[in-house]
């Protein structure tokens, strides 16, 4: 009996120690369509990410508004062409 709770309070020890686990903020979200309203997912870091899901089976994507990023400097948002056309 000892040994059990001896294993008992180790585990919850353990288990006490570990980080929480946080939801993640993605950028993009996709909306997929339906007559009763449909689906959304805001797990996407790319719009490319978000199209790729959304294609074949229906939907659009559109800016998580709820999303805030990570502090710290950040890469610039727009890709800018070497040569205009």
């Amino acid at each position: 009996m000892r040994l059990l709770l001896l294993m008992l309070g180790i585990s919850v020890s353990i288990v006490s120690v570990e980080t929480r686990a946080e939801a993640q903020n993605y950028p993009w979200c996709a909306y997929y369509g339906g007559k009763e309203g449909g689906g959304t997912n805001c797990g996407f870091t790319t719009f490319q990410q978000c199209l790729d899901t959304v294609s074949g089976i229906g939907g659009s994507c559109q800016l998580n508004n709820l999303y805030q990023p990570p502090p710290g400097p950040h890469p610039p948002a727009r890709v800018y062409r070497r040569y205009p056309y």
